[in-house]
Formats: structure tokens, sequence, C-alpha cells
């Protein structure tokens, strides 16, 4: 394990960088991680290194790593070919470099001989010089409090999910995604080949991070697995781990070692070890967002109780039917949440069941954030859960202002209480044409709106059903414990 956490720490707050492979040609790495550190703000120095070039970006370009004017630079991304990365690390040892991110590629994940030699060779000289290596093969680091990224117009500002993914493409789609949903992040690392720093090393280094509450990660492969087994018990006792495993089947086994040089381990096990570390495991890149969104909004559950708002007749349906083939509970209206009922809507209070169905709701003109207020007052339910959909017959102006309006600042209610809220808004398949279309313009509104407070939204029923019920798994996990 991780035995200097402040040392580890001390890697990913670099006073400066160096981009070696710095390019004019904007289809580059080497154009576009310089264009990264400046338009993200990196709080450092910026060197780029590059023979041919003056400047970039309006920076001054060096030769090589040695004519930097600086006796240390702390933080290199080499974008040069392999064979060039031996005498890199020389150079790096005269500016006392701490960690050299490896975007070069092409080594031992071609299962070719010499191009593992190589990569073997690079990481014992790197180890004799004291350096150390994130990748090769990876996109590296992405940390928004000082500015490092590893794409374009990733958010600036800081949050408390951690992650470490094997692929540089998934960490930044899972970035961009969740960023969608509200989702902030303290640390996101692409670690590629993990020939020096490995899963296992990231994990314990984000379940110490004071900067972290929920760890993310995309994982190939282990390279050693009772380490890694030991790590994924001493972090899941502190705070939630989700895991998607990829290379489940043989095309997948097979691709990711292709990938990233990565073994990746029977699934068998892979749960048994899951269920007896109370991690959470997810099976595609939508899970692992739904499962940090659950994390990220939502307070500790332990209970299955739910009460459904919103949607017409067979939505409603749908609803109790994805929530029960989870494991929760609808339970019926309390004698005293249905006397309240009686006073509100006395034409419908008898017909109301859990779920309330918009379409009966209608009927009573009672507003739904009201009773759903009122209910959640007089009975006790461990999660409440407010679709907004399109089902109705409602124009743009009484959609937006009255039923949308109405359903929003009834779940606000909810969760100003201390109660766990959580809000289904499905979406459709559409293009920018569509989306001048009230619909879904205004759809999309409401749905921006809800995340600016907090709380919780998911696409589907499904999807929020699934990722609760491992929520709930994950905490009940918790307090067995």
């Amino acid at each position: 394990m991780l035995e200097d956490f402040d040392k580890f720490d001390a890697l990913f707050h670099p006073s400066s960088a160096a981009i070696v492979g710095a390019s004019s040609n904007i289809m580059s790495g080497g154009y576009n991680f310089t264009r990264f550190l400046v338009d993200h703000g990196f709080k450092g120095r910026i060197y780029p290194v590059n023979p041919k070039l003056d400047e970039i970006f309006g920076l001054k370009a060096y030769p090589s790593l040695r004519d930097i004017p600086e006796s240390e630079v702390d933080y290199v991304i080499s974008c040069v070919s392999a064979e060039m990365v031996l005498k890199l690390l020389e150079d790096c040892k005269t500016k006392n470099v701490k960690l050299v991110h490896l975007f070069t590629g092409i080594m031992s994940e071609t299962g070719r001989e010499k191009e593992t030699r190589l990569e073997r060779e690079i990481l014992r000289k790197a180890k004799r010089l004291g350096i150390r290596i994130l990748g090769p093969n990876c996109m590296g680091v992405y940390y928004p409090k000082v500015g490092l990224s590893f794409n374009h117009d990733l958010p600036k500002e800081g949050g408390p999910v951690g992650g470490f993914f094997q692929s540089g493409g998934g960490a930044g789609e899972f970035v961009r995604y969740a960023a969608l949903r509200g989702v902030r992040f303290s640390k996101v690392i692409s670690y590629g080949n993990a020939s020096d720093i490995t899963e296992s090393e990231l994990l314990y280094y984000f379940a110490k991070d004071p900067e972290t509450k929920l760890i993310a990660a995309y994982i190939e492969g282990v390279k050693d697995g009772r380490e890694f087994i030991r790590t994924l018990s001493y972090a899941a006792m502190r705070k939630p781990v989700i895991i998607l495993k990829a290379g489940r089947g043989e095309a997948g086994k097979k691709l990711a070692f292709s990938h990233t040089a990565s073994l990746a381990g029977s699934m068998e096990i892979w749960r048994a070890i899951s269920k007896q570390h109370g991690i959470t495991l997810v099976g595609n890149f939508q899970e692992l967002i739904d499962q940090v969104v659950a994390f990220t909004f939502l307070p500790p559950i332990t209970g299955r109780k739910l009460i459904i708002v919103g949607g017409g007749g067979g939505k409603s349906v749908i609803s109790a039917d994805v929530w029960e083939e989870e494991g929760f509970h609808l339970p019926a209206l309390s004698s005293k949440a249905r006397e309240k009922l009686k006073q509100a809507a006395p034409h419908v209070w008898d017909w109301l069941r859990n779920p309330l169905d918009s379409s009966i709701l209608q009927k009573s003109l009672a507003p739904p954030s009201n009773l759903l207020r009122m209910i959640s007052t007089e009975q006790e339910f461990d999660i409440s859960v407010v679709n907004l959909t399109q089902d109705d017959f409602y124009p743009t102006d009484m959609w937006r202002k009255i039923l949308a309006a109405d359903f929003m600042s009834g779940s606000m209610a909810i969760k100003d209480e201390g109660k766990p809220v959580v809000s289904v808004i499905e979406t459709a398949e559409i293009d920018s044409s569509d989306m001048q279309n009230w619909r879904w313009s205004g759809i999309a509104e409401a749905r921006k709106h809800i995340i600016s407070q907090g709380i919780p939204v998911f696409p589907s029923p499904a999807s929020a059903a699934k990722a609760l019920r491992k929520f709930v798994d994950y905490w009940v996990w918790r307090e067995r414990r």
C-alpha cells in the first residue's frame, strides 16, 4: 500500500509543467495538452518543449527540457515517440522531475516483444532515477483545483468525486457526461498500462485523499490481485467505491489486453470480491454515472419504502413495477395521510394510491406538489420519487408555469425538510432542430434547474431504481459493519 500519502499527493500539485513534444499541429497530443493547461488556467508555469518552435499559445518554447531556465520542473507530459523516452528521462533527472505522464503509447499494449521490453526498460530507468511514471498510453490527470486537464471544456470548479480510469477516452466521457448531471470532481486520473503507478496505489490514494468523498473507477485488469483486494477492503470502509469492470467476455478480455496490456480476470471472482467488500459493481458507463449521481446527492439511506408522484396512469404502473423489481416497497397511504387527502382532494381522495397518478390529480385540480408535501409530512418514506414527464395534454404556458414549476417546488420542499428526493426526467432522442420545440426546450430547462438545486436526476425509472438499489445496498453493508 501507499505509505507516504503526502509524497504521493505532491505529484499532483505541480508548480510547473513541461509538454515535451509540444506542437502547432492541431491534431497532435503536443498541441492539445498544451492547450488544456492554458485553457483550464493551470496555476503553475508552463514550458512547451520543441526544438522547431519559438512559441505556442504565446508561450516561449524550449529546444529541450534541459534548456528550461529553472532547476526544477515538477511535471512532464511526454508526447514524443516511445523510442525517445529513455533520453527524456535523463533530461528529467537534470530538472528534478517528480512525475512523468506518458501520453506516449505503442508499448506493451501491442503485445509485441520489442515494445514490451522497451516499456520495462523505461520503468527500470525511471526507478533508478527516482522518477514516477503515469502510464504509458494514458491521458493523465484532471485536477480542476490546480488547472490540470486531459480534455477540452471540462468543469473548472472542483467537487467530491475522485476517479481512476485505465481508459483515457472513458475518463473524458465520464467527466463530461457526469458533469451535465451536476457532478464535480476532486481528481480523475487516467493511468493506461500502469507500468509504475497502479490501480491499487491510486485506490489507496483516493481512499485517503481528503478532497475525495466518493471513488469511481474503470478497470480492465489488476497487476497484483492480493494487494488490490487489501486496498479495496481499506477503501470501501471509508468511502463508497464504484467500479466499472471491463473485459468481462472473451472478446472484451482480448481487447482489454490490446488496449492497456491488462489481464481481465474472472467476473465470478470480481462479483464475489465486490459482495464481500461492499464494492458497487456496474456494467457500463451510463450505470457508472447513475451511481455517482446517487452517491453525490443523496444522504445515506438504508430503508426501501418510497412514494412515487407524477406521470400518467401508464407511467405510474411502469414506475411501480421497476422499483418493486429492484426490491423497493411502495406502502399504502396511512389513514392520517388519507384524511389529509380527503380535505385537499375531496373528489378523488379515495381513488388515489401510491404511486400518485398525475392524470387523477388533474381531475381533482389539486396541485401535485401540495399533496406530495402533505403526504411526506404525515407518513414516513425513505425516498420520494418525482416523475416529470411530457405525457400530459397541456400547452407550453401551462406546462412551464404550472406543471413543471409545481413539481420543482414540491421536490425542493421535500429536500428542504431533509428528506431524500429523486427526480426522473425522461428526454427524447432529439436533434438540434427539435430543441426549438417548446416541449424539449422546456424539459431541458426544468432538468437543468432541478440539477442546480442538488437533486439527483435520472433519465428513466429503471435507471433510477437500479442505481438506488445498489446505493441502499452499500449503506446497509456499511451499517452492518
